[in-house]
């Protein structure tokens, strides 16, 4: 059986960068620190540590340990103190992944709200619109805009949302009249990840319309598409969450709804891991304002 404690120490100097550092944030001696892991090493039969290299370099096998059993080793660790103190006070490190378009328009406020509430927790959130792997890299919680079926992700839709066709207030509105058989073609702002050449099925009061965007200008990131839009560049398709701002202040109008099904937003979490009380009581913030 694995020596927890060699493996929490291995860990720990992974963690810090080396023995040196480990040694000096825990004030545990460097001698000590560098017997667990040898230890451990003998225990597994694997070299974890490249010893050979000035700076800390695990070997492959080091990373793929230290990836694994960081996040469940730091779960026993808020399990103990929760337990020690009687309660489950939310603390420690808690990393999330979120689109950009959410990380700026949905969790500033409960971020904000949760840091009051949990002084122990060091909330970090990055954004960005890649598919993160929350095991590999590392995240606590990950949310994703209508995610794929996933055995290793469980969670829990935090809301939904819609897409508007949106255009500057002095753009002539193609959709006034009764939908025809001919799609209208409209000069429109596109997102990269949308097909240039699909059509648009926009749902107004007066029926379904069908539309053939001419896009000229194609963005990665949805806040540049505003811009764009509230600059006159064309009309867009765009996240409620985003634009519902600027169409309550007059700077966009609303031409239709998407006609297609509405948009899932889910907070995901590692299936092999508990789930944590500072990812409960920041999931009861998320779905609060939802």
């Amino acid at each position: 059986m694995i020596d927890l404690a060699a493996l929490a120490d291995f860990n720990l100097v992974a963690s810090h960068g080396g023995f040196g550092l480990a040694s000096r944030a825990t004030r545990r001696p460097k001698a000590t620190l560098s017997r667990k892991v040898s230890e451990l090493e003998a225990h597994l039969g694997v070299r974890l540590i490249d010893r050979g290299s000035r700076t800390l370099r695990l070997t492959p096998e080091g990373r793929a340990l230290h990836e694994r059993t960081q996040g469940p080793l730091a779960e026993i660790g808020e399990a103990e103190q929760a337990v020690a103190s009687g309660a489950s006070v939310p603390s420690g490190l808690l990393r999330i992944s979120a689109p950009i378009v959410l990380a700026h328009v949905l969790l500033p406020r409960v971020a904000a709200d949760f840091v009051r509430a949990y002084p122990q927790v060091m909330l970090e959130i990055v954004a960005e619109d890649r598919k993160v792997d929350p095991v590999e890299d590392n995240y606590d919680l990950v949310i994703r805009i209508n995610p794929d079926p996933d055995e290793r992700l469980v969670g829990r839709r935090i809301r939904e949302d819609e897409r508007l066709l949106v255009a500057a207030p002095d753009r002539p509105d193609l959709l006034q009249g009764a939908p025809g058989d001919a799609a209208i073609a409209v000069p429109a702002v596109g997102h990269v990840a949308t097909a240039a050449d699909a059509l648009w099925r926009i749902r107004t009061d007066r029926g379904v319309h069908v539309l053939r965007p001419e896009i000229r200008l194609r963005f990665s990131s949805f806040l540049m598409v505003q811009d764009a839009v509230l600059a006159g560049a064309g009309v867009a398709l765009m996240p409620k969450l985003l634009v519902a701002r600027h169409v309550a202040a007059g700077a966009l109008v609303v031409w239709g709804v998407d006609d297609g099904p509405k948009v899932e937003i889910w907070a995901l979490q590692n299936s092999r891991r508990l789930s944590s009380s500072k990812i409960r009581a920041f999931l009861d913030g998320l779905t609060a304002i939802a």
